[in-house]
């Protein structure tokens, strides 16, 4: 299995058709919403401070996040930083580690599509203890900061690039 993280702007067409499909299990649903709000927000933002992200194995889309910077950001990543949303991996893919993959190809392509970015941050559900724990074994930082999020107390994390 051949995993490689590429943007979604040099999808073929037949992989847009492709990740149009991926399904997110109910409970992730709640924390990454599902592929037509990801992509609906990819398009909203034709600029280049949103940026979406697909994860392909062996050149189909299995994975997708979104990448955004200021101004596009939220108002609690300010500065040199880029903000991970909506992280979502088809369910019949889970439990292969392609979260993993997704998240260590990750600092490389953020870096090189802003590189003058100093930090990749996150909010995370704390109750999420999946999602979290995947964070935190590749090196994401707990801020110890609680803040009042969209689904219930989430946790913000920081990655150096």
């Amino acid at each position: 299995m051949r995993t490689s993280l590429v943007d979604y702007n040099t999808l073929t067409p037949a992989q847009r058709e492709q990740l149009a499909l991926i399904q997110v299990d109910a409970a992730q649903k709640e924390f990454s919403s599902d592929i037509s709000h990801g992509l609906s927000v990819l398009h909203a933002h034709p600029g280049n401070d949103v940026r979406g992200f697909v994860l392909l194995v062996d050149e189909r889309p299995v994975g997708f996040l979104l990448l955004k910077r200021p101004p596009a950001s939220p108002a609690w990543a300010t500065g040199n930083v880029c903000t991970l949303h909506g992280l979502q991996v088809d369910k019949s893919y889970q439990g292969q580690g392609l979260g993993r993959a997704c998240m260590q190809a990750l600092p490389a392509a953020a870096r090189a599509t802003w590189p003058g970015t100093h930090q990749l941050m996150l909010m995370v559900d704390a109750d999420n203890d999946t999602a979290r724990g995947l964070y935190l074994k590749q090196g994401f930082v707990d801020s110890g900061e609680t803040f009042h999020g969209r689904v219930g107390e989430e946790r913000r994390l920081t990655l150096p690039l």
